[in-house]
């Protein structure tokens, strides 16, 4: 079986990060929040494009991130 490359979910703006819903080791589904943001007073959250297990976070919760930052990155399962 071929493994899937790793997925980095980055952010798409220039936002504080208010919470990271994941952790190293953690199995995420497609669809689910790895990640809270916010920006102009608005919460963003942040979600996983396929399902995967997190092998890095790349912020903290009070960072500032700019467009493109990489938050998350994901390991693809087998295919």
């Amino acid at each position: 079986m071929r493994r899937t490359p790793p997925l980095e979910i980055a952010s798409e703006l220039v936002a504080n990060v208010l919470s990271v819903d994941c952790a190293v080791g953690d199995h995420v589904a497609e669809g689910q929040a790895v990640a809270l943001l916010e920006s102009m007073k608005m919460e963003i959250p942040v979600l996983a494009e396929r399902a995967g297990t997190v092998t890095a976070v790349k912020v903290s919760v009070g960072d500032v991130v700019q467009d493109g930052s990489v938050l998350v990155v994901l390991d693809g399962p087998a295919s």
